[in-house]
């Protein structure tokens, strides 16, 4: 899968953490191993722009998707041929100055907001939305477990890295 970065917020983010919990999403969501993905981390006045003109709201958010193919959940593994074009997903555009707000507010780091943020983004990318309240339940229900098993596999994945100390008998 390639999920490309560019960051030109101005802020410091841990840039490899959001192109592994993207692929987390991706995997687990079973799009096609050869998708592409772009994130994009741009400062509060381009956020303004990009949101004003694609959303027609006034200021500055969190986090906007750009869908290009429409690509959807749920690949069989095993129908996958590695010389079919597996399509651009699209782009998520992330406000770090934003997301700190937001994360402050909910107490948890900036980079644990532009996690769950990156996460709706791709959510939105594969035709998923909150507009109504069916669809919210099951957007955020979806996305509250990928988020969990995300924390859970970076937990095991540090647990395992951790040294033990030897007993030395």
């Amino acid at each position: 899968m390639s999920v490309e970065v560019a960051n030109e917020s101005g802020m410091a983010v841990d840039e490899l953490r959001l192109v592994a919990v993207a692929r987390h999403v991706l995997d687990a969501m079973r799009i096609h191993p050869l998708a592409e993905l772009s994130i994009l981390l741009v400062d509060e006045g381009e956020m303004t722009v990009l949101h004003e003109r694609w959303m027609d709201e006034p200021g500055s958010t969190d986090v906007l998707s750009f869908p290009m193919d429409e690509l959807r959940p749920g690949r069989d593994d095993r129908d996958v041929d590695e010389s079919d074009d597996a399509g651009m997903l699209g782009d998520v555009v992330l406000c770090p100055a934003v997301a700190a707000k937001q994360g402050r507010v909910a107490g948890h780091s900036v980079q644990d907001e532009l996690e769950l943020l990156c996460t709706h983004g791709i959510l939105h990318l594969l035709g998923f939305d909150h507009a109504e309240p069916d669809d919210e339940k099951e957007m955020f229900g979806l996305q509250h477990d990928l988020l969990t098993a995300w924390q859970s596999a970076r937990t095991a994945q540090t647990a395992s890295s951790t040294p033990t100390e030897s007993t030395g008998t």
